[in-house]
């Protein structure tokens, strides 16, 4: 069974910065595709970046050039750096564990980033 576990998110003020970090459990986390998404109130969960098993990625044009993705196997741990955040950065952020093929996907419980003055 996978578990996954999120940490790091907070109240932060806009321009600054916050690294979430997911913990996973479990034997898979190397053959598998990881992400981050989020979801705003009053708005559908959207993919915020992804990175493959051999470390390829890629960003939502939202967060381009401002959050980095990467991956620590000897941890099985992925991590979101976010940078120049902005007040509509603000949603929770959910890890996400694929290992491909038609098994099943696995999701944290999500953390809380509030980006406000």
């Amino acid at each position: 069974q996978v578990q996954l576990v999120e940490s790091g998110g907070g109240l932060v003020q806009p321009g600054g910065s916050l690294r979430l970090s997911c913990a996973a459990s479990g034997s898979i986390f190397n053959i598998a595709t990881m992400g981050w998404y989020r979801q705003a109130p009053g708005k559908e969960r959207e993919l915020v970046a992804r990175i493959t098993s051999s470390s390829s990625t890629n960003y939502a044009d939202s967060v381009e050039g401002r959050f980095t993705i990467s991956r620590d196997s000897a941890k099985n741990t992925v991590y979101l750096q976010m940078n120049s955040l902005k007040p509509e950065d603000t949603a929770v952020y959910y890890c996400n564990l694929d290992p491909g093929g038609p098994g099943p996907r696995y999701w944290g419980k999500g953390t809380l980033v509030t980006v406000s003055s």
